[in-house]
């Protein structure tokens, strides 16, 4: 039975390891990748003026808010400001309990209007529908019943009057050319049917006009460590998985999508709380099954700046729901695994969704029990473990830093030297000690699951760094 017991700690062990080497050696050539990918972008921006285009894809922005009377002002105000010449702006307040059409309606001047809604896709009633008089762009506000942030994005779908829309969440702003840089892959290429944008940590940013006037790190250790992660995981696999038309995801706080194709596949799903992950999976799998010729690409060159959580409890509420959006999209298309039909996205892009964000929380976790629980039992050499682990925090590091140099140098951002200095330290804490909290945030979502599966959880807002 000892013999027995043995070999399976030594079974788990070797498993681990590889585990950790196989996604350390992912994210290097990901991360390599990205940056080759960024630095020619820039370099080739430098070399040549862009191309100003006379004519522009129509496009409406969609802003889904709920509870959201601290920002939506500010949100609505830097979306006014963008350089961009045909787009309309559409905010649904789903149902909200607090004054958040009250904030729009008095900033705006809005006033009620009898505007009828051709709904295309099912969604709860609107119960009232104003427009601003005053406003550049024009400016709409439908109030309707609590259906989710996935119902009231179907709402502003079924408003929206131009082919092409653009879902905002409501704590987030655009840099000003923002809109123009999503739209460029579209304006290249007819076939693409949605293009997914780079999403950066409000709280570091000061923006006047839609232009960043300051960038720093915030002092707030949690807010800091999310900006190397958010740096990290949007310059690795975005952009690898780009090269392959396999992106599964698309942030619900800046996406560009293509109407008639998302509204034939069935618009946003209410009843998942990965709505944005489940429109990209689906819109793959409709062009797929109808063979349709299409691409779904990211631009990271189009920047949204989203304030994140700055306390423990609401970031255990965001990644818990992060958390089983992604587990109910993967069951939910499971059938797509390893189907020719479906070629990379379906075989390589899922398995590292399924290894790497859905098990990998309990992967990690059950690894490092089982690796101390060997080490007491005298199964492991202790000396070759620190060290591997040492040089395993070291490698992810490194990996950090370069993914938020390169999005400071290829933005052309200035940072003072106790940023620098900040950055290096968050950089090993975020691997060492943040990594293995949100492994246990993930891994025990699930608990009261049948109770909570569709809650999303009410999240702190702060006002927003904007002139």
């Amino acid at each position: 039975m000892t013999s027995l017991i043995v070999s399976i700690l030594h079974v788990i062990n070797i498993f681990f390891l590889i585990y950790l080497l196989v996604y350390a050696s992912y994210l290097f050539f990901s991360v390599v990748v990205g940056a080759w990918n960024l630095y020619k972008t820039h370099q080739m921006r430098q070399i040549k003026n862009e191309l100003k285009h006379q004519f522009y894809f129509p496009v409406s922005i969609l802003v889904p808010a709920y509870n959201e009377e601290v920002t939506i002002v500010d949100s609505v105000c830097s979306l006014l400001n963008l350089d961009y010449r045909l787009y309309e702006i559409i905010v649904v307040d789903d149902g909200s309990t607090d004054n958040t059409t009250k904030a729009l309606c008095e900033h705006f001047n809005m006033r009620k209007t009898n505007r009828p809604i051709h709904k295309k896709i099912a969604c709860q009633p609107e119960e009232a529908i104003y427009e601003a008089v005053d406003t550049k762009v024009k400016l709409t506000l439908i109030r309707k019943k609590n259906g989710g942030k996935g119902d009231a994005l179907n709402m502003g779908i079924n408003a929206s009057e131009f082919p092409y829309f653009i879902c905002m969440d409501a704590d987030s702003m655009l840099q000003k050319d923002s809109l123009e840089r999503i739209v460029q892959p579209v304006m290249e290429d007819d076939n693409i049917v949605a293009v997914g944008g780079m999403i950066r940590v409000a709280q570091c940013v000061e923006l006047e006009d839609g232009e960043v006037m300051s960038y720093h790190l915030p002092w707030n250790l949690l807010t800091a460590m999310q900006v190397m992660e958010y740096d990290r995981s949007f310059l690795a696999s975005r952009i690898l998985l780009d090269q392959f038309n396999s992106n599964l995801i698309i942030s619900g706080a800046f996406g560009l999508f293509k109407k008639d194709v998302a509204i034939a596949a069935g618009g946003y799903d209410h009843d998942t709380l990965g709505e944005d992950m489940e429109l990209v999976i689906k819109m793959h799998v409709f062009c797929r099954n109808n063979m349709e010729k299409y691409a779904i690409r990211y631009e990271p060159g189009a920047i949204c700046w989203s304030q994140v959580p700055s306390s423990l409890l609401d970031m255990k509420k965001q990644r818990r729901r992060w958390h089983l959006g992604l587990f109910q999209c993967l069951m939910k298309y499971r059938y797509i695994f390893f189907r020719p039909r479906y070629g990379v996205m379906g075989s390589l892009s899922y398995l590292y969704y399924l290894l790497y964000e859905l098990f990998s929380p309990q992967i990690e976790l059950i690894g490092l029990a089982v690796t101390i629980l060997s080490g007491f039992c005298g199964l492991l050499n202790w000396d070759f473990m620190i060290r591997f682990y040492l040089l395993y925090t070291m490698y992810s590091a490194i990996l950090t830093i370069t993914a938020f140099f390169q999005r400071i140098y290829t933005q052309n951002l200035k940072i003072s030297t106790m940023d620098i200095v900040k950055s290096c330290i968050i950089c090993m804490i975020e691997n060492v000690f943040f990594r293995f909290f949100l492994d246990f945030v993930r891994a025990t979502s699930f608990v009261g699951y049948r109770k909570r599966k569709k809650q999303w959880g009410n999240i702190t807002r702060t006002k927003i760094n904007r002139e």
